[in-house]
Formats: structure tokens, sequence, C-alpha cells
């Protein structure tokens, strides 16, 4: 969490009036979004939304009538950043370029700390254990499709596989971008993944060393169940769609909830997203991470997303007043 420490939470029940841009929105777009994973929701408010929204033609009006828009905040500051689906080369086989593992999750590591980063990489305790699912061609690359949680790879013999998340080491997420403003090599203006990215590459042993001293690791699984023209799956287990899903800190925000985000900076958006995803770095009751894509254009737009701005939750109208009331 960037800013001051978190503080006790705040809930103001706003207007639709007050949404910066609602009326221009395209609110059928979040609320087809909205159909594909409300269906997992357990609690009875939103199983009863839900069974409402899949008969709703007019979304604008579904969610003026059934929603209120709801302020939340804990002391922390806005902040949005952006993240997407790498897509990466690789092999089935190690040889030739393909020479950096991506690892299914090792029955030690589950529900436990496990090997640092470091200690991974520079132990070999995995090797040879038939762990790896791909060798890619690129350390940075394999770093960064940690980061995101998600991709898909190019195989040398012209098929693909997707990845998703399979687990962590549970060791605490630290950001190469922040140690590398603490060492004065990027500025906090023009820090994003692509100029991490080419900084890495350029220091060869340097950077690698860098990426070490975050000590998260992240494993994976094969999701090819998913489409190939639908998204890969977010924590909620369902594809997530692109400009239409943000992870979110779900000790705040309910998982499936739409989220009407505003934000300040070069992306400048104001539309209706939905609550599909969590992140290692996204916690806070004013933190979201805008997914774009797969691919490196949407990469390189999500890498240089930090902006602030604000994010309402759109809550069942009962539950919003009734955190609303004074205790």
């Amino acid at each position: 969490m960037t800013g001051a420490q978190a503080g006790p939470v705040t809930y103001r029940v706003l207007e639709f009036s007050e949404l910066e841009g609602w009326e221009a929105d395209d609110q059928a777009a979040a609320l087809a979004v909205f159909r594909e994973t409300c269906r997992d929701m357990q609690d009875p408010d939103w199983t009863v939304l839900c069974k409402t929204a899949a008969d709703w033609d007019d979304a604008r009006t579904f969610f003026e009538l059934h929603f209120s828009p709801v302020l939340i905040e804990d002391g922390t500051p806005m902040l949005f950043t952006g993240y997407y689906e790498p897509e990466l080369r690789g092999s089935r086989y190690r040889g030739g370029p393909y020479q950096y593992p991506i690892y299914r999750l090792p029955d030690e590591a589950a529900d436990r700390p496990f090997l640092s980063r470091a200690e991974i990489e520079e132990s070999g305790a995995l090797t040879g254990r038939g762990l790896e699912i791909a060798w890619i061609d690129d350390p940075v690359d394999v770093y960064f499709l940690q980061v995101q949680g998600s991709g898909r790879v190019r195989l040398d013999d012209g098929t693909a596989l997707r990845v998703g998340y399979g687990g962590k080491n549970g060791h605490e997420y630290r950001s190469v971008g922040k140690e590398l403003i603490r060492l004065g090599e990027l500025d906090e203006h023009s820090v994003s993944a692509d100029r991490i990215r080419d900084w890495v590459r350029e220091k060869g042993e340097e950077g690698r060393k860098l990426l070490q001293r975050n000590p998260s690791y992240v494993f994976f699984r094969e999701v090819n169940q998913v489409p190939a023209d639908r998204g890969p799956l977010g924590a909620m287990n369902r594809s997530i769609t692109a400009l239409r899903s943000i992870a979110v800190d779900p000790s705040r925000v309910t998982l499936g909830a739409p989220v009407w985000i505003e934000t300040d900076g070069a992306e400048n958006m104001r539309r209706l997203m939905i609550a599909q995803d969590t992140g290692a770095a996204v916690k806070g009751a004013q933190r979201a991470d805008i997914f774009f894509g797969t691919g490196q254009a949407a990469g390189t737009r999500a890498g240089a997303v930090k902006e602030g701005g604000r994010m309402v939750v759109l809550m069942p109208i009962q539950r919003a007043y009734a955190l609303a009331e004074p205790l």
C-alpha cells in the first residue's frame, strides 16, 4: 500500500449524478461482464441481483434501480495501476534459447512459507522434479509473468498454452520499481514496466540480482480450457475482460461488485468496471489494478498507469445504507 497507513473504514452513499461521466458510459458492456461472475456470488443480496440481471435489457436503469454508489475510504490515497496478460515465447522442452522455466507449485510450498526467489533460482531446488510447465527464452519475461499472474506462451511447435496463478512461496511482494527509485536509477515520474524491463536487460547479471530483491515467487497451472478469444482467469475463476475488469482488495470490496472508476492521468477513464480479480500489491479501499488485455501493446499501456482519482463501489441498496448508518 502506498501513502499513509490505513485508518478506520468509512462508507458514504452518493447519488449517481455525482459520478462524473456516468451518463456517457456504456453500462451494457459492464452488465455483460457482471453477468459472467455474479452467479458465483453466494450472498443472498447478490444472488437476487444476479437473477434480476439475467433478464434486464436497459443496463443503466438496472444499475440505478438496484444499486447505490458508495465511496469507501480508509485514509489511504487513491492509486490506479494497470496489468495485462503477457504473451511469451517458449518450448515444452529445454534447449536453445529456452532456458528459463515456469514451474508448477511444489507440494511442500502449498500453504506454508517456502524458499525465496533468490533461493529458488540459485539453489536449483526445483530442477529435475518434473515441475516445469514450459521453458521461456527470456528471464525478464518470466519475472513479469509472475508479476501479472497469468499469461500465454507461444510454443516453438506452433501451438500455444495459457497459464494461470497456481500459488506462491509465502513471501511478501517487494516492488522492483520502488527499489530502482530508492537506488536513484529511475525517478518516480518515469518508472514503468517497460523502463524496468529495459534496465534489467541492459544490466545483465546486476539486473537479475535486482529482481531477486523481490522475494515473492509465483507458481503456475495450465488453464487451456479457457477459449483463445476469452481473457485469462481472475480470482473468481472466470475470464476477465479488457477495460471492464479490475483487481481490488477483497477485504474492502466484494469480488463481483460493480465499481465506478474515475482516473486522473493519461488514461482519464470514467467507466463502470467489475471487481473480478485480486493482486498481491492491491491493498486498500482506494486501490485498483485495471486489466488492459493481452500482449505487448496492452502491456505498454498498462505499465504506464500510475494515477490518482477515485473508485466508488455499487452496492445493493439496503446494504449500502446499512453500512453508511452511524454506529
